[in-house]
C-alpha cells in the first residue's frame, strides 16, 4: 500500500479537539402539516385549481416545501412559478448550493407544470429528469426562481422543461422532463 493509501483513524483526542475548531453546531427547525391530508384533496379539483388553493395559502404545501423553502409565485395552465432562497443547510462540501437543491427545484416546476394542466381525477409522477447545471450558486446570492412549463401533455406521458435563475436573473439550471400520467384513487368518504 503506498503512503497516499494508507489512512489512520485519528484518536478520540484528535477527533475532539477538531470538533471543537468547527464552532457550536447548527440546527434548523421545520413545520409542516400532515401531507395525507393535502394529498386526499387533489384527485377533487383540476391540477390547476389544487395549485391555485395551495398558492393561496388554502390547501397546506407538501412537507418538501419547508425542507427547501419553496413557494409558488404563480400557476397558469401548462406554466408554474416558483421561489426559494437556500441556506447553508443546503451546501454541499465545498461551500456551494448542492446540486440536489437545483435538481428538486426543477423536478418540483416540472412536476407542478404538468399537474397544472390535468383534469380532475389525475396525478403525476417523475419518470426521469435531465439537469444540467449552467453555474455555481453560492450561499447569500438571494433567491432562485424557477419555471416549469409543459412542452407536450399526453394521456399517459407528459413532458416538460425547467430552468432556475440566481437573484441577477442568470441561468444556474435547466432540467427536461418526462412524467407519467395516471389515475388517482377516488377519495372515500369519512364516516
Amino acid at each position: 500500500m503506498s503512503e497516499t493509501q494508507q489512512t489512520d483513524a485519528p484518536d478520540a483526542h484528535e477527533a475532539t479537539s477538531a470538533h471543537e475548531a468547527w464552532g457550536a453546531p447548527r440546527s434548523r427547525d421545520l413545520t409542516w402539516y400532515d401531507p395525507i391530508q393535502t394529498a386526499a384533496q387533489a384527485p377533487l379539483m383540476s391540477g390547476v385549481e389544487f395549485l391555485r388553493r395551495m398558492r393561496d395559502g388554502l390547501i397546506p404545501p407538501p412537507p418538501i416545501a419547508s425542507h427547501f423553502g419553496l413557494d409558488i409565485d404563480e400557476v397558469e395552465e401548462g406554466r408554474v412559478t416558483f421561489r426559494c432562497t437556500p441556506d447553508e443547510s443546503g451546501y454541499n462540501p465545498i461551500g456551494t448550493i448542492h446540486g440536489g437543491v437545483l435538481c428538486t427545484l426543477l423536478d418540483t416546476v416540472c412536476g407542478c407544470a404538468i399537474q397544472s394542466v390535468l383534469p380532475q381525477g389525475k396525478g403525476y409522477t417523475s419518470i426521469e429528469i435531465k439537469v444540467s447545471y449552467v453555474k455555481a450558486v453560492r450561499g447569500g446570492g438571494g433567491p432562485l426562481s424557477a419555471e416549469g412549463t409543459v412542452v407536450k401533455a399526453g394521456s399517459r406521458v407528459g413532458f416538460t422543461e425547467g430552468v432556475v435563475r440566481d437573484a441577477t436573473g442568470a441561468v444556474v439550471a435547466t432540467a427536461s422532463s418526462t412524467l407519467l400520467i395516471f389515475d388517482l384513487p377516488t377519495p372515500t368518504p369519512q364516516a
